[in-house]
């Protein structure tokens, strides 16, 4: 038996197809082309060379780093780096300002014992000189500071406490008695009640401030124990600050090239030197302007002279240009609420005394420290108690004048040039370039 099988030629129908015409689609590709080429004008149809010049166009746009494949994005590849920059800098501006804002105290007081550590740097370093290891010389005359305030403290200070919670009780009354003696002297119809209340001296207010100088029981211990953790805190830092003071300079200076050790070391000497110098001479004057203020309103009867003294000292020092005038302020206006001419010669005892003190005292004092200028102080301060509070005022000056010191020792000064007149410099400027243009090309 024989089987026949029928084989399909490709575009021809099945042997017995009866349907309709199929089109013979062997050449269906050779058809089309002709069709195109009939419709399609002969310069616009390109050639094999022009076909073989157009670039392959792409099916997606080009993957940015990073990104999966047929996935395109605009973003710069530095964008990201800089947004996890910018937002590590806010955080950490944030961390810094909650940190200061809470220890705000704690940097106020390790301000103070280094100022301290570097005040007494005189005499430890005399004592350095004469033999004595650093660590010792620096226990024995903080230890000699520490008697001394306590001696002043036993036999001043509840005379201190109690004129000043008198003076602050008697603030009213006072400018009342003020307000009155300028109305007759000048002929003012300026109301007591009225100065008094714009001042915010209300009897409650008063009331408040002089239980707070004079507190209860409960109040003293407490107050007790807060001021005997930060004294204890305060001299810990100040005595190794001190007696360590060579060793954290070494440590700094390791930091550095050893051509820059030496430079290094002398700067940080002739800084703690000069700065050490300026502190411990305001130090000595504000002792000696407090003595002899308290000894002056004493001898003129003038009340509250303990607080009135300290005040005149601390403020004629500490604070550049005006404090001499805020100095001598006060107890001039409380001698004014006894006696108008008691606080005329409280103004005149102020005035000659600066004078002295400018002329004679200050400068063999003050001969071997640094100067800082009265608007460059004044500044500083503004910015202390602007940061610290009353501990910035203390430690603004020395700031700056560490900082003034070294730039007084590590900068470049030149000499000037000399300048006959403002119209030199033209006359000058006119001739060179004159010159320059009379120059054959």
């Amino acid at each position: 038996m024989c089987l026949s099988v029928d084989t399909a030629v490709p575009g021809h129908p099945p042997p017995g197809y009866s349907g309709p015409d199929v089109p013979d689609l062997r050449h269906a590709p050779e058809v089309a082309a002709s069709l195109y080429r009939a419709d399609v004008p002969a310069s616009d149809v390109p050639d094999e060379a022009d076909a073989r010049e157009v670039p392959a166009v792409p099916s997606s746009p080009p993957a940015a780093d990073g990104a999966g494949p047929g996935r395109w994005s605009a973003e710069p590849p530095w964008l990201r780096r800089v947004l996890l920059l910018a937002l590590l800098a806010v955080a950490a501006y944030q961390v810094a300002g909650w940190a200061f804002t809470h220890l705000r105290g704690f940097l106020g007081l390790v301000f103070l014992a280094w100022m301290f550590s570097i005040s007494i740097e005189p005499a430890v370093h005399a004592l350095t000189r004469r033999g004595l290891r650093r660590g010792a010389a620096t226990g024995l005359v903080v230890l000699g500071v520490v008697v001394l305030v306590i001696g002043l403290v036993a036999a001043f200070g509840t005379l201190l406490v109690d004129q000043l919670a008198g003076l602050v009780s008697s603030l009213p009354d006072v400018i009342r008695d003020v307000v009155e003696a300028v109305n007759r002297t000048f002929g003012t119809t300026l109301q007591p009640g009225d100065v008094v209340d714009s001042l915010q001296l209300t009897p409650s207010r008063v009331q408040q401030v002089v239980q707070d100088l004079t507190p209860g029981v409960v109040g003293i211990v407490t107050a007790v124990i807060g001021a005997v953790f930060q004294t204890l805190t305060f001299l810990l830092f100040a005595y190794y600050m001190s007696a360590q003071a060579p060793a954290l300079r070494d440590t700094v200076s390791r930091r550095f090239p050893p051509r820059q050790q030496r430079v290094i070391a002398t700067v940080w000497d002739i800084a703690v030197e000069k700065t050490g110098g300026y502190v411990f001479s305001r130090l000595l004057l504000a002792l000696l302007s407090a003595f002899v203020t308290a000894v002056f309103l004493l001898v003129l009867g003038v009340p509250f002279w303990l607080p009135l003294a300290l005040w005149t000292g601390l403020v004629s020092q500490f604070i550049p240009t005006v404090g001499t005038y805020l100095a001598i302020g006060l107890p001039a206006v409380v001698a004014l609420a006894g006696q108008p001419s008691d606080a005329l010669w409280v103004v005149v005892f102020g005035a000659a005394y600066q004078q002295v003190e400018n002329y004679l005292v200050g400068p063999r004092i003050t001969a071997r420290t640094v100067h800082v200028h009265p608007a460059v102080a004044l500044g500083s301060v503004i910015v202390g108690v602007s940061l610290l509070g009353a501990m910035g005022a203390l430690v603004a000056i020395p700031v700056v004048a560490a900082v003034q010191a070294v730039i007084e020792t590590y900068g470049h000064r030149y000499e000037l040039v000399a300048d006959d007149g403002p119209g030199v410099p033209q006359r000058v400027a006119r001739r060179r370039w004159r010159g320059v243009l009379r120059q054959p090309r």
